[in-house]
């Protein structure tokens, strides 16, 4: 069950303790790549809260959206916002009611806050929330700052404790990792099964450790980055790896699997918009998935027990990561009958799929939407030691900038799949 949200109670004569300046810097967000380093107050922490010196935050792709067009998807920011929503700390300041913390005690937080009284909410699910305020997203107005400041107020019941052999940027990564153990959640894949997932960024390597971690024997990545692809599988976060050629057919756009709405490198590693499928109907882009389908099958089909005479191809689950249009109609070509696609990817909200590629089939599509009653098993999983660990999430952060003063150059470089050494850039955290 979820943690509930206190109900409002009385304020009682009971003092916060912990010494804290009443005025912060802030990076705050007031338009396309207008990005301030300002000054703001900041009170006591309220009753059930907790005052947290953030150490650590990690730069997502929705905060690079903001940045890029003050504007996540369908989410439009009406008013300055700070973005940052991965992110960890320490405890400075502890208001009323608050019970089991301590001053310097390490935490990770967990920054959607859902209403704790709702039927959803009472079920454990209350990342369903319909009232839930997200830290860095312009959902809730006002929006819910992130946590791309000095300094936060955050209920004590979403402050997750952390050991010290946590790190604090490998802490601030939990919360992708929540969205990787979410999804296998959702699969509940049996041991020995198969795996493909399609996206290699954070949360695709989080969801391919999460897959292996979980019992599946072969576990295969693809992306259009072939640096991204390497490092997976080098790293232990798959056994597989398929890069999609580019382009995937001929046509006048030389557009490629991926091109429906998605951006790809450029050869100095900015990621730069390309067309959608040229000139191709969707007979032809269909052709194309299923031929992509056939070919990362093939990549791990060798290592594997041969199929039966009547078997069809085809792994146990695939989890697409990217939530465009091309690679979920890839994913419908990829799962076995009987099998289940999981989408991760928030991404094209209208697409054009094959389902009877899923219906006759019996193939389950099942829906993700961030996390629910996850950090503390992520938690445990950091802890973990020999075959039953996860790869370094430390290892995972390229790229690190001190302080919010350099909140623009990290966005900028977020931005990318390889800086201007090409190096890969693949997690991109800002730190106290």
């Amino acid at each position: 069950m979820a943690p509930s949200a206190a109900p409002e109670a009385l304020p009682l004569l009971v003092p916060s303790h912990g010494a804290s300046k009443s005025t912060i810097k802030a990076s705050v967000l007031h338009g396309p790549t207008d990005l301030r380093l300002e000054t703001r107050h900041i009170e006591e922490p309220s009753s059930g809260e907790l005052q947290i010196q953030i150490k650590s935050t990690g730069i997502c792709g929705s905060d690079v959206s903001y940045y890029k067009k003050f504007a996540n998807g369908d989410l439009c920011a009406c008013a300055p916002l700070s973005l940052g929503h991965e992110s960890s700390g320490v405890v400075v300041a502890i208001g009323p009611q608050v019970s089991g913390f301590s001053i310097g005690d390490r935490v990770a937080l967990e920054v959607g806050i859902p209403c704790g009284q709702c039927a959803i909410c009472r079920k454990g699910r209350y990342n369903l929330c319909k009232k839930m305020r997200f830290r860095s997203s312009a959902k809730s107005v006002p929006h819910f700052q992130g946590t791309l400041q000095e300094r936060i107020n955050h209920p004590a019941v979403w402050c997750h404790k952390l050991p010290d052999h946590i790190s604090f940027d490998a802490a601030a990564l939990l919360e992708p990792l929540s969205v990787a153990i979410h999804s296998l959640n959702r699969a509940s894949p049996a041991p020995g099964s198969t795996a493909l997932v399609i996206g290699a960024g954070t949360v695709g390597l989080l969801v391919a450790a999460m897959a292996r971690q979980s019992g599946c024997t072969f576990v295969t990545i693809m992306d259009v980055d072939e640096g991204r692809v390497e490092y997976a599988v080098k790293n232990g976060f798959a056994t597989h790896g398929y890069v999609v050629p580019k382009p995937l057919h001929s046509s006048a756009s030389s557009s490629s699997i991926f091109s429906s709405g998605i951006t790809t490198p450029s050869s100095d590693g900015a990621m730069t918009p390309v067309s959608s499928y040229g000139g191709g109907g969707i007979g032809e882009r269909l052709d194309g998935a299923k031929a992509v389908a056939a070919d990362v099958l093939a990549v791990a089909r060798h290592d594997m027990s041969p199929l039966e005479e009547d078997e069809d191809d085809g792994v146990d689950v695939t989890f697409e990561c990217t939530g465009k249009e091309a690679c979920m109609q890839t994913s419908l070509y990829t799962t076995r009958p009987g099998g289940k696609v999981i989408m991760v990817g928030m991404g094209t909200p209208i697409q054009t799929l094959p389902l009877s590629a899923a219906h006759l089939r019996e193939v389950d599509i099942l829906g993700i939407f961030r996390y629910a009653n996850t950090y503390p098993t992520g938690i445990r999983l950091l802890g973990a030691k020999g075959p039953m660990g996860l790869p370094s999430l430390d290892k995972m952060v390229t790229h690190r900038f001190k302080g919010l003063g350099g909140a623009r150059e990290a966005f900028e470089l977020a931005g990318r799949t390889v800086d201007d050494e090409g190096k890969l850039v693949l997690k991109v955290v800002i730190e106290a």
